[in-house]
């Protein structure tokens, strides 16, 4: 199985590819640090498993799922997040990813995920599968938050859990102008005033 990691930091690429290594079950392993550096790497080579995390210093990593689906919708693509499931796990698989696992969890953990996102199977935690048959089981009176692009989601959640704008900015690898107009429309579609009915709304509902 050949697997390509994708990750901005070092470090993570690093303890991710000491993990595959040691399973003794992957033949090639190739690392890109961006949403482009990874389309690149996918475009010239096989991969069995896209390791990918959910925030790249220059597209959000839903972004990148969505092209890698468009361009290769074979390649089962595993997202990798420090953010809880209940963030983005049901966004990315609604998007196309095939499993959804957090940087804390266990190596074993991490190999069991490859091995059966490599068999066509999804790879779903049991939290995370109940999220899922919920949200599927839902009112179809969608939540207001479901309306929201990736991008405005990402901006929901960081004011959400205290970030300024331009810290927010920084994170996204975006301007601060450009985190406003994310911020603006995020009030307007959700029909709210300021960031504490925001930051209100997000802790209601389960995403701060």
């Amino acid at each position: 199985m050949n697997v390509l990691i994708v990750d901005d930091h070092a470090i993570v690429r690093q303890g991710l590819r000491q993990i595959l290594v040691e399973s003794g079950k992957i033949d090639l392993i190739a690392e890109a640090d961006s949403g482009a550096g990874a389309m690149r790497q996918l475009r010239e080579g096989e991969w069995g498993v896209v390791v990918l995390d959910i925030s790249l210093p220059d597209r959000n990593g839903i972004e990148v799922l969505k092209q890698i689906k468009k361009e290769r919708p074979k390649i089962p693509v595993l997202m990798l997040s420090m953010h809880d499931e209940g963030l983005y796990a049901i966004r990315a698989l609604k998007a196309g990813a095939s499993g959804y696992i957090t940087k804390q969890s266990a190596p074993s953990e991490l190999m069991a995920a490859i091995n059966q996102v490599a068999w066509g199977r999804k790879y779903l935690t049991p939290s995370l599968a109940e999220a899922m048959a919920d949200s599927f089981g839902a009112d179809p009176e969608r939540p207001r938050h479901e309306t929201l692009s990736d991008r405005e989601y990402q901006t929901l959640c960081l004011i959400a859990s205290g970030k300024s704008l331009t810290d927010a900015a920084e994170e996204m690898c975006l301007s601060v102008k450009t985190v406003s107009v994310y911020r603006s429309r995020v009030l307007e579609k959700m029909k709210l005033k300021n960031n504490a009915e925001l930051t209100h709304y997000a802790i209601k509902n389960g995403l701060a």
